[in-house]
Formats: C-alpha cells, sequence, structure tokens
C-alpha cells in the first residue's frame, strides 16, 4: 500500500503520472499548513519510506522498477514545489516540468536509473529528474512574474 500510495499504482494507464497528480493537493494542505518546513519534512519521510517500500514491493514480486511503485513520484512531485508557494498555476506547470523530467531523466537521473538498484534505485533517479524541473520551474517562475 505504501509503494503503490494507497493502490493509485495500480491505475490501469500511465500511473506515474496519476501518483505526481495524487501528491499535488497533499503538498497544498503541506505547505498551507506548516509551509515549507512541513512540506521538506514530509518530503524526507516519504523519501524514507519510499526506498523502504520499494525494496519490499520489488523483491516479493519479483521485478525491477515496476512502474505500479509510485510513491517515487510523490516524494519528487513534492521536491519540485518546495520552490513555489501554493499556488494552481505554479503548481501545474510545477507538474508538467516534473513529468517532462522524469520520462526524459536528464543526466544525473539516467545514471542513477541504470546505476542504482534497489528501493534507492527506485526513489534517487526521480528526485533527481525532480531537481531539474525544481531548476526549470524556478526559472519559468522568474521569467514570466509568476
Amino acid at each position: 500500500m505504501v509503494a503503490t500510495v494507497g493502490g493509485i499504482g495500480y491505475a490501469p494507464a500511465m500511473p506515474g503520472t496519476w501518483g505526481s497528480a495524487a501528491a499535488l493537493p497533499v503538498a497544498w494542505g503541506l505547505q498551507s499548513l506548516g509551509g515549507v518546513p512541513l512540506l521538506a519534512a514530509a518530503t524526507l519521510v516519504v523519501f524514507c519510506l519510499g526506498v523502504w517500500a520499494s525494496g519490499v514491493a520489488m523483491r516479493e514480486s519479483g521485478t525491477d522498477d515496476p512502474g505500479w511503485i509510485v510513491i517515487d513520484e510523490v516524494a519528487a512531485m513534492w521536491l519540485v514545489l518546495l520552490v513555489v508557494p501554493p499556488n494552481i498555476d505554479l503548481y501545474a506547470i510545477g507538474f508538467v516540468l516534473f513529468r517532462i523530467a522524469d520520462i526524459w531523466k536528464p543526466w544525473p537521473a539516467s545514471w542513477a536509473d541504470r546505476v542504482l538498484e534497489g528501493g534507492a534505485g527506485v526513489m534517487v533517479d526521480d528526485l533527481f529528474a525532480a531537481a531539474w524541473a525544481a531548476l526549470a520551474l524556478i526559472v519559468f517562475r522568474y521569467a514570466w512574474f509568476l
């Protein structure tokens, strides 16, 4: 249940996109309640849970980074959103930028995807993709005065 984020990973199509989308309202709530510190703490907790849960899920299923593990998208999406306040436009742009980076996997995400194994491998490549998306979101925000 942790690795699939309550079963969202079993969506019939695009589970990573659904996992990322599910992360948005929760991030909004966390930021609204406790600002960046609460969202950052939650991101760290979900990352650690994700390393553990992904490792267990892969071991028990006998698969390597299956698409139904989506906790990595949640942690990564929250990392992207740490750089902006709760704002529907910025969250939407961050979502699109993260999905592009997660699919494209710019270096070092591509390296982590190839080299790292187990739960850490599942989680870390998405965090690297999220770092690129966050950087792009910062540039986008200030270039368009959002």
